[in-house]
């Protein structure tokens, strides 16, 4: 599962979407329970938010139970994701990815050629007092005996976006194969989820 991102750099042209933070800073060790940044589609125009990594509805009273992750497989049934599903997909912004395989748990660095990975997810907002947050979970889906995020290209973040796209549509690109990624073994340094700095890239 993958349970941890990084985000340390961003394109011009992200920067210059409506929300995204003024001092938004670099980080290599981004974990569940944190705040990461989504990409989303209001009234037909993008823009980027900070969200808690952790799906939370409004009805949710204990946040210990708010899911990071949500299967391709249940997306469309299981109640916590369903309406999400119809109308409130999102993209986390990423630059790669970290898994931890084999016995004795050695993690691996997964990014892409492009620099910038679109993760698909589902995103809430819950309010707490007169302010509204903003929460998502991150869509996984099976690769070999692992559990992925859904990478999208280009055409597919178009199609996840859009409101007018159709379960049918939605349904099928779930089914789609991911593109190619680079994957490189690391040192353990990253392990420690406290760590966020560059040295979590050391190779192994």
């Amino acid at each position: 599962m993958s349970g941890r991102l990084a985000l340390f750099r961003w394109s011009p042209a992200l920067a210059s979407l409506p929300g995204f933070p003024a001092g938004q800073q670099p980080h290599w060790n981004l974990a569940p329970g944190g705040r990461v940044l989504m990409l989303r589609e209001l009234d037909g125009q993008r823009r980027v938010d900070e969200a808690r990594w952790g799906l939370t509805p409004a009805w949710l009273t204990d946040l210990s139970k708010t899911p990071a992750h949500a299967r391709v497989e249940t997306l469309a049934d299981q109640p916590m994701f369903r309406e999400p599903f119809r109308s409130r997909r999102c993209l986390i912004l990423a630059n790669g990815f970290y898994e931890w395989r084999g016995v004795r748990k050695r993690p691996y660095w997964v990014s892409a050629e492009g620099g910038t990975l679109y993760l698909a997810a589902l995103w809430e907002a819950y309010p707490v007092g007169d302010v509204e947050y903003l929460s998502l979970a991150m869509v996984t889906q099976p690769v070999a005996d692992l559990r992925r995020p859904l990478v999208l290209d280009e055409q597919a973040q178009d199609l996840w976006l859009a409101a007018d796209s159709t379960p049918l549509q939605l349904l099928e690109l779930l089914g789609r194969p991911g593109p190619q990624l680079r994957e490189r073994a690391l040192a353990t340094l990253v392990n420690d989820p406290k760590l966020d700095g560059p040295e979590c890239l050391t190779p192994a």
